[in-house]
């Protein structure tokens, strides 16, 4: 069974998570057959524009704890999302966790439901949001990035998007869709290349050393412990 559904509408291919069982937790398979539909975007030339959504009450639920993939493959499909020469937004209407920010931050344009929320749930677990910084740091107000990586805490869209995390309300989706398709494929192959020009030195300066961090901060103990604590529903023994 597939973890992508993909269908199609005048010159937009929805990409559509699809496992609501994990609440589309970032799987190897998920991350691979997410990769796979993407590149098949990015060669149609009949595709203007990419959005990229949810099946079930979560967007993701970050890194799947039970089949993560390898941080170089979630890397590599930040990367891609953010090189796509075509506009990908990102349509949430429910839970939006640790990775799946991450998939926010390489979007173009975010459009969130009022039920979205999000938090980057990492250092509740041991580990840090470190792989996911190569889309969010570029992006986020640097008061509230602070926040929020450090304590966890769920947020909601107004400040969502105050932070710069989200565009816009779900609302304006059908708006942005159709100004994207009156848009060249030229321009909107070019404008991108500008707006993304900065996230993309955070790869090429940092996205080494962040999947190195990462690997050594999920082999640690006190990850191995918390990871434990989660799957176990229980407290991690240094909760006071």
């Amino acid at each position: 069974m597939t973890q992508v559904a993909v269908t199609e509408e005048r010159g937009v291919t929805t990409l559509a998570l699809d496992s609501p069982a994990t609440r589309n937790a970032l799987s190897a398979v998920l991350v691979t057959e997410l990769a796979d539909a993407l590149t098949a975007c990015g060669k149609d030339p009949a595709v203007r524009a990419v959005v990229l959504t949810h099946t079930g009450g979560t967007f993701s639920a970050g890194a799947d704890l039970k089949a993560p993939p390898s941080p170089y493959a979630f890397v590599d499909l930040l990367r891609q999302i953010v090189e796509l020469p075509k506009p990908v937004v990102a349509h949430a209407t429910g839970h939006v966790r640790a990775g799946g920010l991450g998939l926010l931050g390489a979007c173009d344009i975010v459009v969130a439901a009022e039920a979205a929320d999000f938090a980057l749930t990492e250092v509740r677990i041991g580990v840090a949001p470190a792989v996911v910084s190569l889309t969010l740091l570029p992006r986020l107000e640097p008061r509230a990035a602070a926040r929020h990586y450090l304590t966890g805490e769920r947020f909601g869209v107004p400040e969502a998007i105050a932070m710069g995390l989200v565009t816009d309300r779900d609302d304006a989706l059908p708006g942005i869709l159709d100004a994207l398709r009156a848009a060249s494929p030229q321009g909107l192959r070019e404008a991108k290349r500008l707006v993304t020009a900065r996230v993309l030195e955070t790869f090429e300066r940092d996205a080494e050393d962040l999947v190195q961090r990462s690997a050594t901060l999920f082999a640690s103990p006190e990850a191995r412990e918390g990871m434990t604590a989660f799957l176990e529903r229980r407290d991690p023994a240094w909760r006071l």
